[in-house]
C-alpha cells in the first residue's frame, strides 16, 4: 500500500519554458509548480539546469502524457525508469497522469484517446496502475481526461468509471473540473453530479483551465482564461473535498507570467465567496461527427470493430 498525499501545496502554474527567465530572476511568491514530464526526461542543459533551480526553492510536481495506461502494449519500464529518476532528482512530491490511452502495438498517436468504461477494462487499468506503483515505489494520480467521444460498449457513467478505477487501484485522484465541464457539454452530462459521486478522499490535485467553445462541442485547448461555470464547480468540488493543491493550465498563447499567476489566485477568491450555484445541467450540444470521429479508433479491449459513437 502507497500513501496518498494529503493536504494542500497551495495554488501553483504549470512550468513553461517562456517563463524561465522570469522566474530565475525574480523568484515571484509561487506556491508550486507542476513539470510537463517527457520535457525534461531526456533533456540536460538549460531545462535540467532551471529546474533544479526552481526544485531548491519550491515544490514540485510531476505531470506525463505517455504512460497510456490504458493500453494493452506492455508497460514501458524503460520510460518508468525514467520518471522515477526525475521524481527523486527533484523531489517531486507526486507523479500524475492521464486515465486513457495513447496508442497501440507500438504506435504512439500523440493524443488522450478516451477509455471503454466497461467492468473488463476497469479491471485491465486497476492491474497495470498496481503495477506502475509498485515500481515506482510511490502512488500514482491519474486524471480525468477531456473527451469527445464515447464508446457504444460503455457500461457506466464516467464519474462511476473513474472512481472504480482510482479506489480499486489505491491511487489518487487529479480532478480537472474544467474537463469534467469540457465533458459534460459534448456528452450532455450533469456536471455536479459527477463531482457529487467521486470519491472525495481520493482527490490529490485540481487542474484548472481554459477551452475552446466551437459552437457544437467544447475542446480543451488550455489558451485562455477559465470560465465562470468551471469557476463555480471548482468551489462546489472543494467543498466537498477540502483543500487540496490547485493548479492553472496555460499551454498556448500564454501571457506573461504575472497573468497567469494572478488567473490562478482567483481560486482563493471563489472558495472565500463563491458566486451563485454550480449549473445543474449543461446545455444539449451535438459533437459534429466529423473531424473529431476520424480522430478515434476502437479499444482494443473492445470486441466489436466499430465501437465509436458520439
Amino acid at each position: 500500500m502507497h500513501r496518498l498525499p494529503t493536504g494542500s501545496l497551495g495554488f501553483g502554474v504549470g512550468l513553461r519554458t517562456v517563463h524561465y527567465q522570469h522566474l530565475l530572476q525574480q523568484r515571484p511568491p509561487v506556491d508550486w509548480f507542476e513539470i510537463l514530464s517527457e520535457n525534461y526526461l531526456d533533456s540536460g542543459g538549460r531545462p535540467r539546469h532551471v529546474l533544479r533551480e526552481l526544485a531548491a526553492t519550491y515544490p514540485l510536481v510531476m505531470h506525463g502524457v505517455s504512460l497510456s495506461i490504458g493500453s494493452t502494449d506492455p508497460l514501458d519500464f524503460e520510460y518508468l525508469s525514467r520518471l522515477k529518476t526525475l521524481a527523486r532528482e527533484i523531489n517531486a512530491r507526486w507523479i500524475s497522469d492521464h486515465l486513457c490511452w495513447t496508442g497501440v502495438a507500438g504506435r504512439n498517436t500523440h493524443d488522450l484517446l478516451p477509455l471503454p468504461m466497461t467492468d473488463a477494462v476497469v479491471r485491465h487499468v486497476v492491474s497495470r496502475v498496481r503495477q506502475v506503483q509498485d515500481f515506482l515505489e510511490q502512488p500514482l494520480v491519474l486524471e480525468n481526461p477531456s473527451s469527445y467521444l464515447t464508446f457504444r460498449q460503455s457500461q457506466m457513467p464516467e464519474w462511476e468509471f473513474v472512481s472504480r478505477v482510482v479506489t480499486e487501484a489505491d491511487c489518487g485522484l487529479l480532478l480537472d473540473v474544467n474537463n469534467v465541464y469540457v465533458a459534460a457539454v459534448n456528452h450532455e452530462f450533469d456536471p455536479v453530479e459527477y463531482l457529487d459521486r467521486i470519491p472525495a478522499d481520493r482527490v490529490v490535485q485540481y487542474h484548472l483551465a481554459g477551452h475552446t467553445d466551437c459552437g457544437t462541442h467544447l475542446i480543451d485547448t488550455h489558451d485562455g482564461r477559465v470560465i465562470d461555470p468551471v469557476w463555480r464547480l471548482y468551489a462546489h468540488a472543494v467543498a466537498r473535498t477540502g483543500p487540496r493543491s490547485t493548479l492553472l493550465e496555460w499551454d498556448a498563447q500564454i501571457p506573461d507570467f504575472a497573468t497567469v499567476h494572478a488567473e490562478v489566485l482567483q481560486a482563493r477568491d471563489w472558495l472565500a465567496n463563491p458566486v451563485s450555484t454550480p449549473p445543474k445541467h449543461t446545455p444539449a450540444r451535438a459533437v459534429s461527427p466529423s473531424p473529431l470521429r476520424s480522430m478515434t479508433v476502437p479499444h482494443p479491449l473492445c470486441r466489436e470493430t466499430a465501437g465509436v459513437e458520439k
